[in-house]
């Protein structure tokens, strides 16, 4: 029997590039034999609820063409159902393509992936209202996202190097008061990210080590260090070398509570809501396309 898939887009994706190559991601979709409906929401809202009306309605997979905020939408939607999630990663970051090891500049060779079949079941974090897919950010990170949100130029990375730059000159390590498996903790640091996978912002591995599969979150502490040390630092991100660094801090846990004041939580790059925030982990809460068979 054929089965459902709906394709859904977002449009401004890689300053809407390759939402023009839709129609040729829907083509080879159903050269592999998908039944394929293209949906195209107006905004995230709209994308949103035509996600849900079409596994509401029974499809059986749903693919995400955009970076990881659609990605992001379409986990809001297929978590905790039968529907499978199939990416074709199209955005600036595309950190959860990177987990999946899809193809990241060639939407077709992503289509093929799909056509191919290879599915796992990965964890997701739950924060109550929302899944997340990556890293929770709730600190320098989240500060440099509320920054860059708020410029309206320049366009891209660029906003966010900036926005960077901006952010660490007033910047001062927050007090922060953490809840992990229930121990206590106060202290301050400049950032602290809770991991459902290792890499969030375009390949910035905060979590290293995270497993998408180990029904476990990541938390990663960064002690104070000066701004200097910071930005030393920051290359090593790229690489996950920064496990090293005396300001290092990991824990493994299954449930985290985040609380620092004036601060904002960004996951999958969209913004969260104010801390405090709790995030439990949810075990094989998803099946999805995977380029690794």
């Amino acid at each position: 029997m054929t089965q459902r898939l709906a394709l859904l887009v977002n449009p401004t994706s890689g300053k809407g590039k390759f939402a023009l190559h839709s129609a040729e991601v829907a083509r080879r979709l159903m050269s592999g034999g998908y039944d394929v409906t293209v949906l195209q929401g107006v905004d995230a809202a709209d994308a949103a609820d035509l996600g849900r009306a079409a596994v509401a309605d029974g499809c059986d997979v749903l693919v995400a063409m955009g970076g990881d905020g659609m990605v992001h939408l379409a986990l809001q939607v297929v978590s905790g159902t039968s529907t499978r999630l199939g990416i074709i990663p199209t955005g600036t970051g595309n950190d959860v393509a990177r987990y999946l090891e899809l193809p990241r500049a060639d939407p077709l060779a992503a289509a093929d992936v799909i056509v191919a079949g290879n599915t796992r079941r990965i964890d997701l974090a739950s924060t109550g209202p929302a899944v997340f897919g990556t890293v929770l950010a709730s600190g320098f990170d989240s500060l440099v996202n509320e920054r860059a949100n708020s410029m309206h130029w320049p366009k891209g990375q660029m906003r966010y190097n900036l926005a960077t730059l901006a952010e660490l000159r007033v910047f001062k390590p927050l007090p922060y008061t953490l809840e992990l498996d229930g121990q206590r903790m106060q202290l301050e640091a400049m950032l602290v990210a809770v991991g459902n996978g290792p890499s969030y912002g375009g390949g910035l591995r905060m979590c290293e080590g995270a497993l998408l599969d180990d029904g476990m979150l990541d938390v990663v502490i960064i002690k104070p260090m000066s701004k200097f040390e910071l930005l030393r630092v920051y290359p090593r991100l790229f690489k996950g070398t920064h496990v090293t660094h005396p300001a290092y801090q990991h824990h493994r846990v299954r449930t985290a509570s985040v609380a620092a004041p004036g601060i904002v939580g960004y996951a999958d790059g969209e913004r969260l809501g104010p801390l405090p925030i709790t995030v439990e982990a949810l075990p094989a809460a998803v099946t999805v396309f995977t380029g690794k068979p």
